[in-house]
């Protein structure tokens, strides 16, 4: 009998035995192609050499020491990294153990950051309907994906929440895509003003939307207006990478594409690419500098901040990404990925969407392509889904409430940068199969 508290009590999951490449073995040697990278962390696949080498070397040198006490050398050269890669004002790396301890650091720093300023009446945090960032509680309630807040929301903190990008579901049939864009990015403003525009702390974004939307960007614009506005009312920007980041849009940040540089950024998952626990906020220098110029101290922190094997893990990590070049297969790799998606479904009856950016991908799911109609929650398509592809040997990331929490579904790829062509027919082949399986 087990005694690990599992994600689900009432099923039953294989034992994960190694991982090889693009591939993890369970106990009884059945290969699963890694899809979905997990939750998109396994940019690199699962036996990177530079990667595991480099834990172990950090593990006879020092495992752990607290940052309360000291730094070390690679926490340092990470950081340095981070920065001479990061386009726009980010300056300073605080190293967390994940996405959700990254995003509680950028809000708490945002508000502290506002009271060394002595604006102390700034409270507000704005983000958008069918975002996700994180899990804890205040992350979780930055958040707007309804099915995790409303089991906690007697403990949540008040946030506000306006419309996400998403031309797909939007965008009127008379409004070009730009225009489309400025409207959607009007309702930050017209938020703004209704809560008061002095008491804004700061708006909180994905560039690209992950598993609660399905991969979803914004279109070209959106994010320089949304920059304009917070500039205009002296509110923080804070994008969440923690999915789509570190590469995986096809540029290190997700940001980029947007010609935009933000206060603060959150960034994880493929940071370490699975090989150790490991997040990081990142700020800008004026941030910074007013902590470091005022009462000196970020009054926030966590055991494992700057964990040297972590930081260790995710140097190599990041020098394979951006010295090996891996970074550059994302967006030729992707764009093959995306065309055979379209070559297979473009015009199936049940996909109404193939969206995404790099190997970031998403299909929208619809009982009609021309209604856009979605299908019944109650016929648990994504859950199906996952386990049909998943018994076939495609780790991929099924999820339903895609357009309001509650009604939708989507399948989420995120495969690693290390896939071949021969994948790219492997994970398009065995979705076919999963899909006539399970849609009715």
């Amino acid at each position: 009998m087990s005694h690990v508290f599992p994600r689900h009590c009432r099923k039953s999951i294989p034992t994960v035995t190694r991982g090889e490449g693009v591939f993890l073995y369970d106990a009884d040697g059945k290969a699963y192609f890694d899809g979905s990278g997990g939750a998109a962390v396994s940019c690199l696949g699962h036996s990177d050499p530079a990667v595991i080498e480099a834990i172990k070397s950090q593990l006879d040198a020092t495992a752990y020491a607290h940052t309360g006490f000291f730094t070390s050398e690679p926490a340092e050269a990470l950081a340095d990294k981070l920065i001479a890669s990061a386009p726009g004002k980010l300056d300073r790396v605080y190293l967390v153990s994940g996405g959700s301890e990254a995003m509680e650091s950028a809000l708490k720093l945002a508000r502290q950051y506002m009271l060394e300023k002595g604006e102390t009446q700034r409270r507000h945090v704005i983000a958008r309907r069918q975002s996700y960032h994180g899990n804890t509680l205040g992350a979780l309630a930055t958040g707007g994906n309804l099915w995790r807040r409303e089991p906690f929301s007697p403990l949540l903190m008040e946030t506000h929440h306006i419309a996400p990008c998403y031309a797909y579901r939007d965008q009127k049939s008379d409004e070009t895509s730009h225009d489309y864009g400025q409207r959607a990015a009007q309702e930050l403003e017209d938020k703004i003003l209704e809560l008061g525009a002095d008491e804004v702390l700061a708006f909180v974004a994905e560039p690209v939307v992950g598993a609660t939307s399905g991969a979803v960007p914004s279109v070209e614009g959106y994010f320089k207006r949304i920059r304009q506005i917070c500039d205009k009312y002296g509110v923080l920007l804070i994008l969440d990478e923690v999915m789509c980041g570190m590469g995986r849009t096809g540029s290190l940040f997700a940001y980029e594409q947007e010609h935009i540089s933000p206060d603060i950024c959150a960034v994880a998952k493929g940071l370490g690419a699975g090989y150790q626990p490991i997040g990081a906020m990142l700020c800008t220098k004026e941030i910074f500098d007013t902590i470091k110029d005022g009462s000196g101290f970020f009054q926030h922190g966590h055991t494992y901040n700057g964990h040297p094997t972590a930081a260790a893990a995710a140097l190599a990590v990041v020098r394979r990404l951006i010295d090996d070049g891996l970074v550059s297969r994302v967006t030729p790799l992707g764009a093959q990925l995306k065309r055979e998606l379209i070559n297979a479904f473009g015009e199936h009856q049940n996909v109404g969407d193939i969206r995404g950016r790099g190997l970031f991908l998403g299909m929208e799911l619809v009982t009609d392509r021309d209604t856009k109609e979605p299908f019944d929650p109650a016929l648990e398509i994504p859950a199906r889904l996952k386990s049909a592809a998943f018994e076939a040997g495609l780790i991929c990331y099924p999820m339903g409430g895609t357009i309001d929490g509650k009604r939708g579904a989507h399948i989420l790829l995120a495969p690693p940068f290390i896939l071949e062509a021969s994948h790219i027919d492997l994970i398009v082949g065995t979705l076919e199969r999963a899909l006539k399986q399970v849609l009715p």
